[in-house]
């Protein structure tokens, strides 16, 4: 019987990824999970499997720092080392990020196989460093296996969560009315510059019959403001399949998560990569969707700067004025995010756990 680690922490962008997968394994598959304390597995996690928790840190640093980081890891991978004999595990699996890097060390030390997905376009540091390490290297997008030398990478897509894949009624909190409907979101912790640059236009959109729902995160302090009628303010929304399978349009971070999502629904996106995103894989993430026709990209500007408002009346003006459908611009982009979508990219991962599975039994 297989008996699967997974390890993901963190954002959505890790987790969500990691439980599509685990779902898209049969039934008689032991699995369990490593994160962190603290961070969002302990809300997703432990009421579908077992939860084990380490204290890991980043790569990154210098001086004291750095050899504290360095501390922390050895501890760390001790730590997962004992986890994976004592619970007998078979496999492991994850999905980047800081915990990935005791899990990949301690799965070599252990020699049990380990497969690691990436999911962005510029590989993360763990996935640089320690990719040799793993028995495969999983890519979400190709654009990524140029940065891996020495790896033997497999492109698979990035899992999306079931809902996702399956047919969804719009909430019955949507904006009213018969005018394109524009989703505007900054990802699992929000986007308080996107937000920004969003606000300024709400009144014009809104006068012009677009209507509006603007997921604004958590640790927005101007959330909650009056607001026109036809737009609507979420901090955050529990179903985002079920209100991307009714938009027309989505302004977006362009995170891998968020694009996979955007991709499998087909919604075309203006996407504003985040500016301090780590060797900023976003810009690479939005260029690769950009690409093949999918997005646009508005790099993150100052709320009085009009590139954003331009960018959006070029996308939604010729809908609102009644334009053949064969001339939408909407109808191009959906059609290149068709083109980016890997339906069914949990299925090929669980197809590879479930053959090194069986080379490994």
């Amino acid at each position: 019987m297989p008996r699967l680690l997974i390890a993901a922490s963190g954002t959505g962008g890790h987790l969500f990824p990691a439980l599509a997968v685990a779902e898209a394994l049969p039934p008689h598959w032991q699995v369990q999970w490593l994160g962190v304390p603290d961070r969002l597995e302990r809300q997703l996690v432990p009421s579908r499997y077992p939860l084990h928790t380490v204290r890991a840190g980043g790569l990154q640093g210098r001086g004291l720092r750095r050899l504290l980081n360095l501390l922390r890891l050895l501890g760390a991978t001790v730590s997962v080392r004992r986890l994976l004999r004592r619970e007998r595990i078979t496999l492991v699996f994850t999905t980047g990020g800081y915990i990935a890097a005791p899990a990949v060390l301690a799965a070599r030390w252990c020699g049990v196989p380990v497969v690691l997905h990436e999911s962005n376009a510029i590989p993360g540091r763990v996935t640089r460093l320690l990719g040799r390490l793993c028995t495969r290297v999983a890519l979400g997008l190709p654009e990524a296996a140029e940065r891996l030398p020495g790896c033997r990478p497999l492109v698979s897509g990035t899992p999306v969560r079931r809902a996702f894949l399956e047919p969804a009624s719009p909430q019955d909190w949507l904006p009213p009315g018969p005018g394109p409907l524009l989703v505007a979101m900054g990802g699992s912790q929000g986007a308080v510059g996107l937000n920004r640059m969003l606000r300024p236009l709400l009144p014009r959109l809104a006068a012009a019959g677009v209507r509006v729902v603007h997921i604004t995160g958590s640790s927005d302090p101007e959330a909650g403001a009056s607001l026109p009628v036809g737009v609507v303010e979420r901090r955050f929304c529990e179903d985002m399949a079920g209100l991307l399978q009714h938009a027309d349009l989505a302004v977006s971070r362009s995170g891998a998560g968020a694009l996979s999502e955007l991709a499998v629904t087909g919604l075309p996106a203006v996407l504003v990569p985040y500016p301090a995103a780590a060797d900023h894989h976003q810009h690479a993430n939005a260029a690769a969707a950009a690409s093949l026709g999918a997005a646009v990209i508005v790099e993150q500007h100052e709320p009085s700067s009009p590139v954003l408002a331009r960018t959006l009346w070029r996308l939604l003006g010729p809908r609102l004025r009644g334009c053949d459908p064969a001339v939408d611009p909407l109808r191009r982009l959906r059609s290149g995010m068709e083109r980016l979508a890997v339906r069914d990219a949990d299925q090929r991962l669980a197809r590879l756990l479930e053959s090194l599975a069986e080379l490994s039994g």
